[in-house]
């Protein structure tokens, strides 16, 4: 049987029913076998047919493929020489002792990448090849040849013996040696094809070659087996996921029965439409046609913006309006992009909203490490004394100082009470060796890039501090996905600095005014949340949003080349999946879909034109609200202040704000034309107190009178945090509410 199960249908409660009825009608629960992939979603599975059929559900066999077949694996490990006991690894793990095993075999880890090196090997698992199938297939060693890394084979070899030495599995192994079980001991197939007399699987569009050889082994002798999935959602290829397999099922089986779970529960008929004329689009496709019986909805909004920065305030502004002006909640929005380095922008602009969110799958952009390593950079660039980033940054990438010669030098700050940069800047003082040398060069290294930061703007300092740090070529040489990745999330933060450099409401861009802005966007800000009750706004890639939904969608960075990714034009296939992709972003939306791109957007640094994706293209007009006219430059923060405040001074209710079809509520500036930044109006131009000289922030106090170079007389109305990195709120005559840090605000004490 295939259920062919569309976006909103309702899937996981008809496996639930299945299940239960199965119970129902007197079938051993022992006998029913549910593979998932999620452990979320098996355990979802169970806490509903428990609901339904009460204890029984304890003894299904029910997970996900990596936990069902560890637990197969534990009972028969000896028949393939393991241990029952055996270890698992986890990817760090397995990454640990790949680079042990180039070092021991003294290869070049810049060439042989760690990571590149696991996926090689993890690729090979997943498709089923073994190490001397690996040496002997003449394809693979010509490509590992032509690459330069002809000795990828030995260290797959040498990291299977490793592992089997250690009586360790790593997560593909689960999956690979259940296919070896099952190939070489009959006997254990036969036990568990006798069994499982039920097999159901979720999400089969998502499984791999390995996954579904093993299912279609277990299901052989009864045929009993039961698909749940939806080609339409297939979106992990670069996983190793198969779409032919749900594809093709027939062929495997051709006294199939296929159900079809057309309508749509979740969404309003505008948006399973749009869908719908998105998916059309594409040749390979289980034929379907999903519909909805609710609302027929608002229209999908449109919004082109001038910039990617334009764009995170333009969201931003419209879930404050949407949120105020409807009632809602802020968990009932999220914000979807194609790639994790598109956060940046959407983050800023919601702090600066003052508005919660949370990043899902994965961390917050400048929370990264390879983020806070080039940030290291800069504070210790700007400020020698600080320790922590010093400590971070002062062997990486690797130039010979290691663990050993940085605990001399901190034991040596310490015996001679002085700070660590004293010691490293000086260094053939207190210890000897090679490491010496290193370390010299390192403290000259930093200081010429002290140099560069106070002769040149933001941009330029950091481009060149990147560059000649050796970071950017670290990142640049990694070509694994995850080191792609990196280096793209770098040249994002580079593009942020250039933005800040170009920025004309400020006029001192140096780096060390920008790493006091980022500095307060990353601060401790932490919201206050009841137990179990998050109220945030969800940022995610729309990888990570599959399964999930929201009332309010938006749906950022509509471009070529970046949706659909650049990388998805060179074949249908790639194509088609980024278009399943767009199909699972779109059907994320309960209520409301907003999609945005913008004109230009900063990529390695440079401003491109950017032009509208061909998936809005292909959505059917009569769904869409185009909103592409001039945009207009969101408010400021403070602007948003005064204006929440002058609602709440006059107590207006919903009905008496501005359209709800207005992406914002507030009143906006005239449009304004080219790519002038926006002013920020509410400011006066202050001109600092003749005698003025900042006073010590460690004598700085909350109801303190005080006055700032550019934003003019202010009072403390709260402070946080310890010094040197206290944080101070303080309400200006003129400027309104600000977050300053005070090691950098430079503050005058008028009236303690």
């Amino acid at each position: 049987m295939m259920i062919v199960a569309g976006a909103g249908s309702g899937k996981t409660r008809v496996i639930t029913y299945r299940i239960a009825h199965l119970l129902q009608k007197g079938v051993d629960a022992f006998r029913i076998l549910a593979l998932t992939f999620t452990n979320k979603a098996a355990k979802e599975m169970r806490d509903r047919v428990a609901a339904v059929t009460g204890d029984e559900a304890r003894n299904l066999w029910m997970g996900t493929f990596h936990s069902i077949f560890a637990r197969i694996l534990r009972a028969e490990a000896e028949l393939i020489g393991y241990p029952s006991n055996f270890t698992i690894y986890d990817t760090d793990d397995s990454k640990s002792l790949i680079k042990a095993i180039l070092k021991e075999l003294m290869l070049d880890d810049k060439l042989y990448n760690p990571n590149f090196v696991y996926q090689r090997i993890s690729s090979a698992k997943n498709n089923l090849i073994s190490v001397s199938e690996y040496m002997e297939n003449t394809q693979i060693q010509s490509d590992d040849i032509s690459s330069g890394r002809e000795r990828l084979g030995e260290i797959y070899q040498t990291y299977v013996n490793r592992c089997y030495k250690a009586g360790a599995m790593d997560f593909d192994d689960l999956l690979f040696k259940t296919n070896i079980l099952f190939r070489d001991h009959p006997e254990a197939l036969h036990k568990y094809q006798h069994k499982f007399r039920y097999i159901m699987v979720d999400e089969y569009q998502d499984t791999n070659f390995s996954q579904y050889l093993i299912v279609k082994r277990l299901a052989a002798v009864h045929q009993n087996i039961c698909v749940v999935g939806d080609d339409a959602q297939s979106i992990y290829a670069f996983r190793g996921a198969n779409i032919q397999n749900i594809l093709n099922f027939e062929k495997d089986y051709p006294d199939l029965k296929i159900f079809k779970l057309e309508q749509n529960y979740r969404s309003t008929k505008n948006i399973v439409n749009a869908a719908n004329s998105i998916i059309a689009n594409n040749r390979d496709q289980l034929e379907k046609v999903i519909f909805s019986e609710n609302e027929p909805g608002e229209k999908i909004k449109v919004i082109r913006t001038v910039s990617d920065n334009e764009e995170g305030k333009t969201v931003a502004g419209s879930i404050l309006t949407e949120k105020t002006t409807h009632g809602l909640r802020f968990k009932d929005f999220a914000i979807l992009y194609r790639t994790n380095a598109q956060s940046r922008a959407m983050e800023e602009a919601l702090r600066k909203l003052n508005i919660p969110y949370k990043i899902y799958g994965g961390l917050s952009f400048y929370q990264r490490k390879e983020i806070r390593d080039l940030i290291a950079y800069f504070r210790v660039t700007v400020n020698h004394n600080d320790e922590q980033a010093l400590k971070r940054i002062i062997n990486y990438p690797i130039r010979g100082i290691g663990k050993t010669s940085l605990d001399k030098l901190v034991l040596a700050a310490d015996q001679h009470d002085k700070s660590l940069w004293e010691v490293v800047e000086n260094s053939k003082q207190f210890i000897g060796g090679r490491s010496a040398e290193a370390i010299q060069n390192f403290a000259t290294m930093i200081k010429s890039f002290a140099v560069m930061v106070k002769n040149h703007p933001a941009y330029d300092a950091a481009h060149h501090i990147a560059s000649q740090s050796g970071l950017l070529k670290d990142l640049y040489n990694d070509k694994s996905i995850e080191g792609l990745s990196r280096y793209e999330n770098i040249q994002e933060l580079l593009n942020g600095i250039k933005e800040f450099s170009e920025r004309e409401d400020i006029e001192d861009k140096s780096l060390a005014v920008y790493l006091q802005d980022i500095a307060l966007l990353t601060g401790d800000d932490k919201v206050e949340e009841k137990e179990g009750d998050s109220d945030t706004v969800s940022l995610m890639t729309i990888h990570a949003a599959k399964g999930l939904e929201f009332p309010h969608v938006y749906v950022v960075g509509m471009e070529e080349n970046l949706f659909p990714s650049q990388l998805s034009l060179n074949s249908r296939s790639d194509l088609e999946e980024e278009r399943r992709l767009f199909y699972v972003a779109i059907t994320r939306a309960e209520k409301k879909l907003t999609l945005t791109y913008a004109n230009t957007r900063y990529r390695w640094g440079s401003l491109i034109q950017c032009e509208q994706s061909r998936f809005i293209d292909e959505i059917d007009p009569k769904y869409l609200e185009l909103d592409i006219g001039a945009p207009f430059a969101a408010p400021d923060s403070t602007y948003f202040d005064d204006e929440r405040r002058a609602w709440q001074g006059a107590g207006l209710g919903t009905a008496e704000r501005t359209s709800p079809s207005d992406r914002l509520s507030f009143s906006r500036p005239k449009p304004r034309t080219g790519n002038a930044p926006a002013r920020n109006l509410a400011v006066k131009k202050h001109v600092p107190t003749p005698d003025f000289a900042p006073d010590d922030p460690a004598m700085i106090r909350e109801g303190m009178e005080i006055e700032h170079e550019k934003f003019g007389f202010g009072t403390i109305v709260k402070l946080e945090g310890r010094l040197p990195d206290s944080k101070a709120t303080v309400l200006f005559k003129d400027a309104g509410q600000k977050q300053l840090l005070l090691k950098f605000a430079k503050l005058r004490i008028v009236n303690g």
